[in-house]
């Protein structure tokens, strides 16, 4: 079990690694001060990651399930100290959370691209600030589930 959370848990953060090289582009930036190349490029992006790669894009709510459902089994089958394996229970529930509740509903709408300039920035500097956030928490799941024990 543990080779399974670590491998689907290392696939998230392989691709929370992809959407942080178009994302980093707004760092520095302020609410509507992205320039329009930036946005276009991060716009386009996701477009690309979110609605036109069906059904590859459908592989990361996979992995997302793989790792809650072999993470539980963790916490289950005691194969981890208990800290360590409810400590990455409790990460990968939050970044799954994050994404559920806001990130991929901001990366459909930013790919979209109906919004006004202003909106846009806000969307891309908060979708930046969601992948840091589970990046964090997904590299914690690694490192408590790879680490000897």
């Amino acid at each position: 079990m543990r080779t399974l959370s670590a491998c689907s848990a290392g696939f998230l953060l392989a691709v929370l690694w992809f959407d942080l090289m178009f994302d980093l582009q707004v760092r520095g930036t302020t609410a509507g001060d992205v320039p329009q190349q930036i946005l276009d490029s991060i716009s386009v992006y996701y477009a690309r990651v979110t609605t036109s790669a069906r059904p590859m894009n459908r592989l990361v709510a996979l992995a997302m399930l793989v790792t809650l459902g072999s993470v539980i089994g963790l916490v289950v089958n005691e194969e981890l100290a208990r800290w360590r394996s409810v400590a990455a229970l409790v990460c990968v529930m939050g970044a799954i959370g994050v994404a559920a509740a806001r990130t991929v509903k901001n990366a459909v709408r930013l790919g979209g691209g109906n919004d006004d300039h202003r909106t846009q920035s806000q969307l891309a500097q908060l979708i930046l600030r969601d992948h840091i956030v589970c990046f964090g928490l997904i590299f914690v799941v690694i490192l408590l589930i790879a680490l000897p024990a």
